[in-house]
């Protein structure tokens, strides 16, 4: 089917293909086109119109009337929504995953949304950059407003979840902790870049050094698409042309400047000052798996400051990597967290 609509899928703006499960929990699937002004203008020239894929459960066609929480989605670096969607083949496909899972005892339905962040350095870091586009202001303020007045969402903060893997764990947090008026849950899944280790930068960004055009990008090995990818999320020089980035090397040496700038974008770094933030959200969930041990550290460190500060949360180390278990994670932990956390009615407009 995939094969046959292909050509549709490039001429329409919006695209409906049924997910792959079972007829009794078949969700639609709609591929759209959002407009970010947040994201015109942006240095690397990437499109400010965004692909956004949008999950819609099996009973919206039918109960026209009901109205559904929702869950924006966030994909890792080197992704998108059409990988994610299964417009593309892929390591997962979430509307098959999403098509089981509400089949289940204990779930309940809802729409899920996942834009298209994949950019010129082949990820955004969901971060505000004259470099990259205002990424976290593009789905706070306009994609959210956008999906409320398009689809029959419950338009307040109680009935929003925000999640996502990895580049999308870390976009999770940093939005998750600014934002509680927008979002009331979140669930972070083996979140990247929790904390900016000056070693590992050094190293990585001395490699970057040799990158001197964009158009070399795609050649460079993945750890340096990173490093470049978030020197244009977190440290951007409009000044610099044609990469419009600064990097903690230059030469070789630290820049203590941009290191700093780098740490000031890390979640570990920056959680102490939205601790009220924090304890406005309904629900926080996070996990990772042993053998993805960086980020299994540093997601027991935010378990051990969430601890100290008395902030409940959800959290579990698992046994495995950095992909081989979202997909089960998703059925058995994420959906099912929303589900409890999430309002399905309206409720006080206040929360």
């Amino acid at each position: 089917m995939k094969t046959k609509f292909a050509g549709l899928f490039l001429a329409a703006a919006l695209i409906f293909v049924p997910s792959s499960c079972s007829a009794r929990s078949k969700g639609t699937v709609e591929r759209i086109k959002v407009h970010g002004k947040s994201l015109e203008g942006n240095l690397e020239g990437d499109s400010p119109d965004r692909d956004v894929s949008v999950y819609l459960p099996a009973s919206y066609a039918s109960e026209k009337t009901r109205r559904y929480p929702i869950i924006y989605m966030l994909h890792g670096f080197t992704d998108s929504d059409d990988k994610w969607f299964g417009f593309t083949k892929h390591w997962i496909n979430l509307p098959a995953v999403l098509d089981k899972t509400f089949g289940e005892p204990g779930t309940q339905e809802m729409i899920v949304v996942m834009p298209n962040a994949f950019t010129r350095y082949q990820g955004s870091m969901y971060s505000n950059s004259v470099t990259t586009g205002n990424w976290e202001d593009f789905i706070v303020r306009e994609l959210v407003p956008y999906i409320d007045a398009h689809y029959r969402t419950l338009p307040q903060a109680a009935s929003r979840g925000l999640a996502g893997h990895s580049m999308g764990g870390y976009g999770t947090l940093r939005i998750g902790m600014r934002h509680p008026e927008v979002f009331s849950s979140v669930y972070v899944l083996s979140a990247c870049c929790m904390a900016v280790p000056d070693a590992g930068i050094a190293a990585e960004s001395k490699k970057a050094e040799a990158v001197k055009d964009p158009a070399q990008v795609e050649q460079a090995d993945f750890m340096t698409k990173a490093t470049l990818a978030s020197a244009a999320a977190w440290s951007p020089d409009p000044q610099n042309s044609p990469l419009y980035l600064a990097l903690p090397t230059k030469d070789g040496e630290l820049q203590p400047a941009i290191i700093a700038k780098w740490h000031a974008n890390a979640p570990l770094s920056m959680v102490d000052q939205y601790i009220g933030n924090l304890r406005q959200l309904k629900g926080i969930g996070f996990d990772a798996g042993d053998r993805d041990e960086g980020i299994a550290a540093r997601t027991r460190e935010l378990d051990h400051v969430l601890t100290s500060y008395h902030i409940p949360h959800q959290f579990e180390i698992y046994e495995g990597d950095h992909l081989n278990h979202i997909a089960d994670r998703i059925e058995t932990k994420l959906i099912p967290f929303f589900s409890g956390k999430l309002a399905f009615v309206p409720v006080n407009p206040a929360r």
